[in-house]
């Protein structure tokens, strides 16, 4: 395959000595345009995106170039020909003569001029800027005569001086192309020990991102992804986390489908800093299954834990969590039983996974072959027809041994005694009338967020409709208060919500739905019964006795039975 050279000649003079030159490099795909200046670095521009490979040009032109394209420049040097016949005829000028031009040009200028003892002056300039007002000076110093490249001369000959150009002869457009081929020849070997390298690190890490100190990519790879699927909190979180540990840090991330784990360092190449993301993209829980979930990103939402009661639960749920034994979360359903499993997960195991099982989906005996390598804890739904399951209690005990968190989330009590082993302990969720202290809080983060949301007014609740709440406690989970809240959040038109607002949503509020199921037998519908009114009047016999209308024996007996 032959080398693509694009030519850009200053001058049009230059264009017959490059076709006479063209047919000595047949291994090269030589083209050429002419133009000046920004005209040349344009034209050179335009010929990289078509596919030039090596450009070359001369002078103030080549050095615009360099900075217009990103493939290698060749500037054509003056030979010791070109300047001895250029300054030979300069020389030959009866008046006063100026060389002036870029290094390239003025210092061979001034080598020949001694060695030959030439009546010739020379003037370095270091940007085509400098070159009229040196031109004007070197007129009133009474100089007739200008020799240079091309801006030079045009310049000259507009301040009506005599301007005489350094033509480039057919030996320095030859050397240049010469060089073409030794440049291509080692960027080509180059590239070849590139290509091999970036195999190899494409089978290690087929997914590569490199972000440089101002976090923009200067290097990806993506064998995996049809796009970089990190999002700039993802690089946010990963960076914040490089620079805290300074060394390797793991983060893994829960998509619509799969998890990404991302491992990152970070380097430094020439006092430039950079970190280097590897990323791995899987199903190690085969999330598509129905009934097994994965997280691993933050909550976004604080514990509100102001009352005795949710703070003596949080005590106890964090002091068995610690101590790696099974916890039985036991309360009506939307308590906020599955908010706390993953506020006790991201306090104690950063970096794990968190699953959620709903065995009412998966059957216990698929428990076996669900890898366990990147979990720290797991959590149990619909759990009560599985208990006696071996393979649910051998998963757990597994889970136990492996120092994995277990939760089992259930609205009744669990019969667990067939399963001496597992210690199951079990933890009675606060209802919403047990956590009064911590309605005030609740109520500012709902409102907090709704704000943010859907840009509501409200963004505070007046004592009197906070008390109508109070009173209302008893009959609402913490997912209706939420659904109170924002509807009155955008019923409300003013910055406060008013008791008015409360009570007319209030009085519109569906009654709430029986959190019994009612299946199984009667005598096992009754239990359940039994157990929700124990439950509401914390396990209280007498109470429960007396609501139900049976005497406290005859509610222990049902119990038994």
């Amino acid at each position: 395959m032959r080398i693509r050279v694009h030519m850009i000649a200053p001058y049009e003079a230059m264009v017959p000595i490059i076709q006479e030159c063209i047919p000595l490099f047949p291994q090269l795909d030589i083209q050429y345009a002419v133009g000046d200046l920004q005209k040349g670095a344009e034209l050179a521009a335009s010929a990289q995106n078509n596919g030039a490979e090596v450009i070359i040009s001369r002078g103030g032109t080549a050095q615009l170039i360099k900075a217009a394209v990103s493939i290698p420049v060749i500037d054509v040097h003056l030979s010791g020909y070109d300047m001895i016949r250029s300054l030979t005829l300069a020389s030959q000028f009866n008046g006063k003569t100026a060389i002036v031009g870029f290094s390239n040009i003025t210092s061979g200028a001034q080598s020949i001029i001694d060695l030959m003892d030439l009546p010739l002056k020379v003037y370095t300039i270091h940007s085509s800027e400098d070159v009229a007002r040196l031109l004007l000076e070197l007129k009133a110093a009474g100089y007739r005569q200008v020799v240079g490249d091309v801006i030079t001369v045009h310049t000259a000959e507009a301040y009506g001086l005599k301007g005489l150009l350094i033509h480039s002869g057919k030996e320095s457009i030859m050397r240049a192309l010469d060089d073409a081929q030794l440049i291509y020849r080692y960027l080509s070997n180059n590239h070849t020990v590139t290509a091999i390298l970036n195999d190899l690190v494409a089978k290690e890490h087929p997914n590569l991102v490199i972000f440089n100190d101002r976090n923009e990519i200067v290097y990806e790879q993506l064998t995996d992804f049809e796009h970089s699927p990190l999002t700039d909190n993802h690089i946010y979180l990963i960076n914040t986390h490089v620079e805290f540990h300074k060394s390797q840090v793991q983060n893994v991330f829960t998509m619509d489908d799969y998890q990404l784990s991302v491992t990152a360092y970070e380097t430094t190449l020439e006092n430039k800093s950079y970190k280097v993301y590897s990323l791995e993209k899987g199903r190690p829980y085969e999330f598509a299954q129905s009934g097994i979930k994965a997280y691993a990103e933050p909550l976004a939402e604080p514990m509100i834990a102001e009352s005795a009661a949710m703070r003596t639960t949080l005590a106890s749920i964090q002091a068995l969590y610690q101590h790696h034994e099974p916890i039985h979360l036991l309360g009506r359903e939307d308590t906020g039983k599955s908010f706390i499993v993953k506020h006790i997960h991201q306090l104690y195991s950063e970096d794990g996974l968190l699953l959620q099982i709903d065995l009412a989906q998966v059957s216990p005996d698929q428990l076996k072959t669900l890898p366990l390598s990147k979990a720290r804890t797991v959590e149990f739904i619909h759990v009560e027809e599985c208990m006696q399951d071996p393979n649910l209690i051998a998963f757990v005990e597994s889970c136990l041994h492996k120092e994995i968190g277990v939760f089992m989330l259930s609205e009744q009590a669990l019969d667990h005694q067939g399963t001496p082993n597992m210690k199951l302990n079990t933890i009675l969720m606060p209802s919403l009338s047990d956590r009064l202290e911590d309605l005030p809080s609740l109520i500012q983060l709902f409102l907090s967020r709704y704000h943010q949301k859907y840009g509501t007014a409200a963004i505070k609740i007046k004592e009197d409709a906070l008390q109508l709440i109070r009173q209302n406690a008893s009959h609402m989970t913490i997912g209706q208060l939420k659904q109170l809240i924002k509807q009155a959040a955008m019923n409300e038109t003013d910055y406060v919500i008013s008791a008015d607002t409360l009570a007319r949503l209030l009085d519109h509020q569906p009654p709430a739905s029986t959190p019994i199921p009612l299946k199984g037998t009667l005598k096992e519908i009754e239990k359940d019964i039994i157990q929700y009114v124990l439950h509401e009047e914390k396990n209280n016999q007498s109470r429960a006795a007396e609501r139900l209308g049976i005497n406290r024996a005859t509610l222990w007996r049902k119990l038994k039975e």
